[in-house]
C-alpha cells in the first residue's frame, strides 16, 4: 500500500471572506493573526508555493491599540530619494492622518517578500471606520483568540 501527499492545485482553491474588527485589538497581534489566514496556514490545504488564503476586511482600523510608548516612540520613515529626504511620522501621527496605513505596512511586513506575497497582500482590505462595501461576499466574523 502506497501513501500519496495531497497537493491542492490552483484550482481547487476555494476562497472565504471574513471580517475582523481591529478595535480594542492589539496591533502586533491583530497583523499576525491576520498574516496567517491571508497565507491560508488555517487550513489544512496549506501549500507553502501557492497563494491559498481567504481575503480579510479590518474595519475600525483607526481604533487599534498598542502596548507601552509606541504610540509616540514607534517611527515610519520614507525617502524621496533625495540627499536629505528622509521623513519620520510616529505611529500617533500616522493613526491620525492614515489610520488605514498602519495595519497594513503591519501585515506587509509579516507576508513572504516575494510576488507570492503580493498576491496575497492584495487581498486584505482595510477601512478606517466600521463600514465597508463587501456585503455582496457575505463575510463571516472572524474572531482572532
Amino acid at each position: 500500500m502506497s501513501q500519496k501527499t495531497h497537493v491542492v492545485k490552483a484550482g481547487d482553491i476555494t476562497r472565504a471572506w471574513w471580517v475582523v474588527n481591529a478595535e480594542g485589538q492589539t496591533l502586533g497581534r491583530l497583523a499576525a493573526r491576520i498574516a496567517a489566514v491571508l497565507r491560508g496556514k488555517h487550513k489544512p490545504t496549506f501549500t507553502p508555493h501557492l497563494d491559498v488564503g481567504d481575503f480579510i476586511i479590518v474595519v475600525n482600523a483607526e481604533k487599534v491599540t498598542t502596548t507601552g510608548q509606541k504610540l509616540d516612540q514607534k517611527m515610519y520613515y520614507s525617502h524621496s530619494g533625495y540627499p536629505g529626504g528622509i521623513k519620520s511620522r510616529s505611529l500617533r501621527t500616522m493613526l491620525e492622518r492614515h489610520p488605514t496605513r498602519v495595519v497594513e505596512y503591519a501585515v506587509r511586513g509579516m507576508l513572504p517578500k516575494n510576488t507570492l506575497g503580493e498576491h496575497m497582500f492584495k487581498k486584505l482590505k482595510v477601512y478606517a471606520g466600521p463600514s465597508h462595501p463587501h456585503e455582496a461576499q457575505q463575510p463571516k466574523e472572524l474572531t482572532l483568540v
